[in-house]
């Protein structure tokens, strides 16, 4: 559900757990009230990973940044593809830092078709505020953004194409879509406005129990 600030936040409910294709899926309630969860979704060269890297620098100590590219591409080097396991191990990494009182940050392409389950869960089950943000970008502009990162050799333009998924929205209530004409330091400052991110920090000690202790 929504709260007065327009972030989510989970009703409370029983643990449940469930089996489907073959693994524990898990239902549980997560986080704490203090914790904030930011989803950051968009197009390969939409600015998504920017807009992570700098509102982490922004904050310092006590958000974890959840990136998919790395867990799925590095950490099981899988291709995204249905079925494959990338989805849960995304999941079980957001729910680990969040229990243990760190905010976090999940950026990544998250198509709908194979995330939308795993991140709605998230969103209900999460005890904090969780916040939904689409970076919508057209193809000629991934592009352009692509010739001018580090990585611009990696792959092609036809490799960015066959990626590139059309305003590819959750549905989720609360969603916001962040248009192209954003700058890059607009983002970030829509976003850490938006969610509060910074001055939710302002007392981050360290690592939290899931009972609140902190260690």
């Amino acid at each position: 559900m929504l709260d007065s600030r327009g972030g989510f936040r989970a009703a409370a409910g029983a643990v449940t757990f469930r089996w489907q294709h073959g693994r524990v899926q898990d239902n549980s309630m997560v986080g704490s009230a203090a914790t904030t969860l930011v989803v950051i979704r968009g197009n390969s060269g939409s600015g998504k990973s920017s807009v992570a890297r700098s509102l982490r620098a922004q904050a310092g100590r006590g958000v974890a940044w959840v990136e998919q590219d790395y867990l799925r591409r590095v950490l099981l080097r899988e291709r995204d593809r249905p079925g494959g396991v990338a989805p849960g191990l995304i999941e079980q990494t957001v729910r680990f830092c969040l229990d243990h009182g760190y905010h976090v940050l999940l950026e990544g392409i998250l198509a709908a078709s194979s995330h939308s389950k795993m991140i709605s869960g998230l969103l209900r089950a999460h005890r904090g505020r969780s916040f939904v943000f689409y970076l919508d970008v057209s193809f000629e502009e991934t592009l352009r953004r692509h010739a001018t990162r580090p990585q611009a050799a990696e792959f092609s333009g036809e490799d960015m194409r066959g990626w590139y998924l059309a305003r590819d929205l959750l549905g989720v209530d609360g969603e916001r879509v962040v248009p192209e004409h954003f700058t890059l330091a607009r983002t970030v400052a829509f976003l850490r406005n938006t969610t509060g991110l910074l001055s939710s920090l302002a007392s981050f000690d360290g690592p939290v129990d899931p009972d609140g202790v902190c260690r």
